[in-house]
This record gives structure tokens, sequence and C-alpha cells, in this order.
């Protein structure tokens, strides 16, 4: 059996992950948990074959795919996310994540993933394959303004598109408000942007919100 952990913060979607899986005849959930700390404190003290995470959760984010493969580098690690591939696939899976897949894709694309997982592979789709050959072959030339944020940078833009304070943004990611505020100026500069107003508006527009 493929011994999985589940992390999300959602009741309904771990339940109906945990049906989706234990239809497939292989698979075990063996851990169910709605934070990053406790996922944490999880696979120090437990033997999994997989995790399968939201980056949304308390504690979550590619933090935590960078923290979990830190501390068990083995561990294959499937992001489920609500964000679609353009937004987050490739950081994750440059965070450390085995696969990613969005949270409308097929239930069989979830069990074959996680097979594939078990098996030591990775799991991506050909629309994101297709990405990471034209990354693999023009690393610098043609990235766009967003993709050249860091993953943190990234994170507090998006913030900021849900109209999020930066005291609210402090709060949120366990930072002091000076800090968001000289990422908040990396960002401006990166995009070349004058103002938080512009900024939001352009989280917008690039869907980051």
């Amino acid at each position: 059996m493929i011994q999985v952990l589940i992390a999300d913060d959602h009741p309904i979607i771990r339940q109906g992950l945990k049906q989706i899986l234990a239809e497939a005849g292989d698979i075990s959930v063996i851990g169910e948990f709605a934070t990053g700390h406790d996922v944490l404190i999880a696979i120090r003290k437990k033997s999994f074959d997989a995790v399968v995470m939201d980056l949304s959760m308390p504690g979550g984010g590619l933090d935590l795919v960078k923290h979990i493969r830190e501390e068990k580098p083995n561990l294959p690690i499937l992001v489920l996310s609500v964000h679609s591939e353009e937004h987050y696939a490739v950081r994750a899976l440059k965070a450390g994540a085995s696969g990613y897949l969005t949270k409308g894709s097929a239930p069989d694309l979830l069990v074959s993933a996680l097979r594939k997982l078990a098996e030591g592979g990775r799991y991506i789709t050909p629309s994101l394959a297709e990405k990471l050959a034209l990354d693999l072959q023009s690393p610098v030339a043609g990235k766009s303004t967003r993709e050249a944020l860091s993953d943190r940078e990234y994170q507090i833009l998006r913030l900021l598109g849900q109209g999020k304070a930066h005291g609210d943004i402090a709060k949120h990611l366990n930072l002091s408000p000076k800090t968001v505020s000289t990422y908040r100026a990396r960002i401006l500069e990166k995009t070349g942007l004058k103002s938080t107003a512009e900024l939001i508006r352009y989280a917008i527009d690039q869907g980051a919100e």
C-alpha cells in the first residue's frame, strides 16, 4: 500500500480526497492535517510514501515544500492547488515538489500521480513539461516580470492583489511590517511600478490575486 499524508485546511476537501484514494485500492491515507506546523511534526514521527498538500493552508505555501524537502529529502510531495499551473507549478517544482495538480483535475489523475511518485518518478502535465523545456532553453531571455520575482515577493504581490494591508500581510506570513515594506519596495523596483495601487492593479491583471 502507498501510505499518504494529506494536508489541506478544508475538511470537505480532505474527506473527498480520502474517498477518491480509498477507491484506488492500493493507496491508504494514514494522516491528515490542516496546518503546515502539524505536517512537519507528523513527518518527523512517522514514515509516509507521499504527501499531498495544498499551498494556501496556514503555514503552507512554497516554504512548507522547502521545509519538507529539507527534513525528508526522499519524501515525494504532490502539490494539489486551486492555483493554475501558470501561477505556481514551476515555483513549486523548483522548491522541491515532485508533482503539481490543480484541484480541477480529474480524480484518476490524482491516483496516477501518486502511483508514479511512489515509484520514484515525478508527475507533470504535458503543458507544464513544455513550459519547463522552454525555461531550460532560455532561462533568462523572455522571462516575464512576474517570473523575475522571488517566491516571497510573488506571495506578497498576491496578498496585495487581494487587498490586504501591510499589517495583515505581516501577520499572515509571520514577518515584521518593515520586512513587508522592504519586499514591497523590491517588487516595485522589479515591476517598474510606482505605488501600491498600481501593484494591486498589476496583480489583478496578471491573475495573481
